[in-house]
């Protein structure tokens, strides 16, 4: 019999652990219906909980024992809430979403991959009828760039203050963004044919594609990076020629993101730019509380990946039980495809919770319920 595929579960703050409950609660109901392989430890780290009784947001050895778990299920770091409550114990974004970076980074999650599909029952933002073909896959380079860390600040508290925050790019990261993003393209194409969907792309000699792979950058202001990405998205796409390509700078990408968003497929970005495409992108499929988020290390089959929902901790809402587990729930499908790669029976497991999912969504079209009922509904629809 096949060890046990091994997932780390880390609530984290406000609304976190409400989601990633209805999660374990679809988890155990697909373990026991087709009796995977599969077991999950919780964690009380990261979480501002930790902090104030710890000092610090996770312990000191915490990536040394994540290290011995297929992947890490996250819920969201954050604001706890509940913003009524002036007294919560509050920390600054820089420490409380510190442990994201420390387990991209420590982990080599060098990948940020975040789909944008609009599915049947989802929310509808822009008006034009196109806006339900969308499907997208937008790529964000997660280990360099923006996010490095690099700087510091010089006379801190005083008039004469200074900040600085070095960008740092280097060419293997580059290249290995860029081709994973051809990769992705061919694979969503063939994925495609199968299901009998097809979409056309024009490239630059006239011809025809079915996929495209679309590069951002900001290289007319930020030139020096910008130009090393725009040569090795060059170089790379030789590799390629079944697959389109294109450029847009970052600004008017976002414009065409809202009028035309449907003429995108691969999408491939620097981390911060990457991070803001992102955002904007879980909108036009629906909005935060239905859009997944992996952050993948493919080259390390040893080394746990990370998935967490794209929406943060919501101190809005945290502890009423109103919390939409949707995102989390597609977060978790994607996990255990991603884990299909071990053992293919979580892969088959993996699509029937997305499916399940998806299915609800389409039934129930977006109407109000708690966190608990969505929960029970995808329960009841594995089970069946």
């Amino acid at each position: 019999m096949a060890d046990n595929i091994r997932i780390a579960v880390t609530p984290g703050d406000g609304v976190g652990p409400e989601v990633v409950g209805e999660a374990i609660r679809c988890l155990e109901a697909l373990r026991a219906k087709h009796d995977l392989a599969l077991e999950w430890t919780r964690f009380p780290w990261p979480s501002h909980a930790w902090h104030e009784s710890n000092g610090e947001s996770m312990p000191e050895d915490a990536l040394e024992q994540l290290k011995a778990y297929d992947a890490i299920l996250l819920g969201a770091l954050g604001d706890p809430g509940p913003i009524d409550d002036k007294n919560r114990y509050l920390l600054p974004d820089s420490i409380s979403l510190a442990p994201l970076l420390d387990m991209r980074k420590g982990f080599d999650q060098w990948v940020c991959e975040r789909p944008a599909r609009l599915l049947p029952g989802a929310r509808q933002y822009l008006a034009d009828e196109r806006a339900r073909d969308i499907d997208m896959l937008v790529i964000r380079e997660n280990s360099e760039g923006e996010y490095v860390s690099q700087g510091g600040r010089l006379r801190k508290g005083t008039p004469d203050e200074i900040a600085t925050q070095m960008e740092v790019f280097t060419r293997k990261a580059t290249d290995r963004i860029i081709r994973y993003g051809f990769e992705q393209a061919r694979l969503r194409a063939a994925e495609r044919v199968k299901e009998g969907r097809t979409r056309s792309f024009r490239t630059l000699d006239g011809r025809t594609c079915e996929s495209q792979v679309c590069l951002i950058t900001k290289r007319n202001a930020l030139r020096h990076w910008g130009d090393m990405y725009t040569e090795a998205f060059e170089e790379i796409s030789q590799e390629f020629p079944d697959v389109a390509i294109h450029h847009e700078l970052v600004d008017a990408a976002c414009m065409k993101f809202v009028q035309c968003p449907w003429a995108f497929d691969v999408v491939v970005a620097s981390n911060l730019q990457g991070d803001i495409l992102t955002d904007l992108a879980a909108v036009l499929s629906g909005g935060m509380g239905v859009a997944p988020s992996c952050n993948l290390n493919p080259t390390d089959p040893d080394s746990p990946s990370m998935f967490e929902p794209t929406h943060g901790s919501a101190p809005d809402i945290a502890g009423q039980g109103l919390a939409d587990p949707t995102a989390m729930l597609f977060t978790t499908a994607r996990m255990l495809e991603w884990l299909g790669r071990k053992d293919p029976a979580l892969a088959a497991a993996g699509k029937e919770l997305h499916d399940a999912v998806a299915a609800d969504l389409a039934e129930s079209k977006g109407g109000q319920r708690n966190t608990r009922e969505i929960g029970t509904a995808i329960c009841d629809r594995i089970a069946s």
